[in-house]
């Protein structure tokens, strides 16, 4: 495989996109010149990347060794110049609309990263801290509006799903849009894209026209996953939990397509949060759906919950199979129902402050060898706590399958050992070699899958 590239190009903001001072302009090209140079780059490769035939990061970065991105002070803003980037990122050798307001928006959010890590340097975050950040990170971006922010629905969801799941996340998302919900994903390909793509027809049947398609990223796996080309507004997050509080604080009601263990992370984390003692009253549609084909795959994952968390948490979400119209209308009736709750209760429309977060669910996890090995996976603790502790077992897949720091701790020293109860860790086997055989545990590859991971049963 060869590579296509533009020599060089210098990219100017559009008139409606991001402005900044000049004091944050000279930051940015510090930041460039730094230790965030490679993060910059490295993301606006995932960027540029939108469209291409590969999306394994690894393969990118080598067709692209030479590409460089160099943020340019002027007195009249921002420009951007780029050298060696992927010619499928232009047309008649100017820069895509959607990808120039990705790559601002990525520039945006590294500045704001920046300056976070800065202010929060000399000081102990708190929980509240934490969800003011990702509420001011949600509005540097100017998604928070009450014009147009009280019906959104999250869907979550895997990068290679197979086709005829892609076209029934497709139709979810057009009858979603044919009764005005804008849509939040994950802004990857797969299920995150194909609610988008399927909104977007129900909304011009409608005649609407000031809908939104947010994509919430984070900086350690844009680069496996870049933002599909549908994706208007683009939030890249510092990690992966102010992300999925990012999509619980937001959105309305949350809907999962078939995915892997990152979409099971993903679900762990939200069942943490719906069974805390304060959030039990609080009302939340949480939906699994997908065609006929994928029916075992959600009784599989539901028979993993029921054995690991019980029926509490199974209680939590409903299982909607090849009916597109009924999880629209259970979303619709939830939504309803939200909305009496935050107007009886005082509560923002925009962005849910009600929800209680554990601290375990909001301080980033890392995975490493001694972390993944000593998570408490123990049956005689609270419900809430254990969700969270499943949840940093699949974050550590995670990072071990896609994200570099984790695919080079696992060349380094071999893969994670898990430890627990043996009827936790024979439950996680389970759902493990199902996603194995099924082909969900990652990118797609030629190799054979080889685990990350090695569950101590013993």
């Amino acid at each position: 495989m060869s590579a296509e590239y533009i020599k060089e190009i210098i990219i100017s903001p559009l008139r409606k996109g991001h402005h900044f001072s000049q004091y944050e302009i000279n930051s940015i090209v510090s930041l460039n010149a730094g230790n965030k140079g490679q993060l910059l780059r490295h993301c606006a490769l995932a960027v540029l990347n939108t469209g291409s035939v590969t999306d394994d990061p690894a393969v990118m970065l080598h067709l692209y060794k030479n590409f460089t991105i160099t943020p340019i002070a002027t007195d009249r803003g921002l420009n951007i110049k780029l050298n060696q980037a992927p010619t499928y990122a232009f047309v008649d050798g100017k820069l895509i609309t959607g990808i120039k307001e990705h790559l601002f928006a990525i520039i945006r959010d590294i500045l704001f990263i920046e300056q976070l890590e800065t202010t929060d340097s000399c000081k102990a975050l708190t929980p509240d801290d934490i969800t003011n950040t990702v509420f001011h990170q949600i509005r540097n971006a100017g998604i928070i509006n009450h014009e147009n922010g009280e019906s959104l629905v999250a869907c979550w969801g895997g990068h290679a799903i197979n086709p005829v799941e892609y076209d029934y996340s497709k139709e979810v998302g057009y009858e979603l849009g044919l009764r005005h919900f804008d849509i939040c994903t994950g802004s990857g390909p797969g299920a995150m894209k194909g609610p988008m793509k399927g909104a977007t027809i129900g909304w011009a049947k409608q005649r609407l026209n000031k809908q939104r398609l947010i994509g919430l990223t984070e900086i350690g796996i844009i680069a496996a996953e870049p933002p599909n080309a549908i994706v208007k507004d683009l939030i890249t997050f510092p990690d992966i939990e102010k992300r999925l509080e990012g999509f619980v604080r937001m959105a309305h009601g949350i809907i999962v397509f078939p995915g892997g263990v990152g979409t099971t992370e993903e679900i762990l984390y939200l069942l943490a949060i719906l069974l805390e003692d304060n959030n039990r009253n609080i009302p939340f549609p949480f939906i699994f759906t997908g065609p006929t084909e994928s029916a075992y795959y959600f009784e599989m994952l539901d028979v993993f919950i029921g054995k690991t968390l019980g029926s509490e948490a199974q209680s939590c979400y409903k299982i909607i199979i090849s009916d597109t119209s009924a999880v629209a209308q259970y979303i619709k009736n939830g939504l309803a129902e939200v909305k009496a709750y935050r107007a009886c209760h005082c509560i923002s429309p925009i962005y849910n402050w009600a929800l209680t977060i554990n601290k375990k669910a909001q301080f980033p996890f890392t995975p490493t060898h001694q972390s993944m090995a000593t998570l408490e996976l123990k049956t005689k603790q609270p419900t809430h706590n254990l969700a969270h502790n499943l949840s940093h077992v699949f974050s550590g897949i995670v990072s071990g399958n896609v994200k570099p720091e984790g695919i080079k701790q696992i060349k380094e020293k071999g893969p994670f050992t898990i430890n627990g109860d043996p009827s936790i860790l024979a439950a996680i086997d389970e759902l493990l070699n199902a996603y194995i055989q099924s082909n969900r545990m990652k990118l797609p590859s030629n190799q054979p899958y080889q685990p990350c991971y090695r569950l101590n049963l013993k």
